[in-house]
């Protein structure tokens, strides 16, 4: 599962985030702040008009990402007491 297909309020776990092209610079900013393998992530909102942008927590801190950045970050299932 993608993280732009996650429900709102369902914790679930990063799995990797997936780089769209050689040298991604999306996908490698995501790694950065925090999109890693092993973190907890979860759908806190989204906006009105085609869902965008989503607001993300992971860990205590909260992004807005679009739909075409939130699609690089794969999930598996899981949540607090994952």
């Amino acid at each position: 599962m993608k993280l732009n297909q996650l429900a709102r309020r369902t914790p679930a776990i990063v799995e990797a985030v997936e780089d769209l092209a050689p040298n991604d610079a999306i996908a490698r900013r995501l790694r950065e702040l925090g999109f890693v393998a092993g973190e907890l992530v979860e759908v806190v909102a989204a906006g009105p008009f085609g869902a965008e942008p989503l607001l993300v927590q992971v860990g205590f801190t909260r992004f807005a990402l679009r739909q075409v950045e939130a699609a690089r970050v794969r999930l598996r299932a899981g949540g607090a007491g994952a």
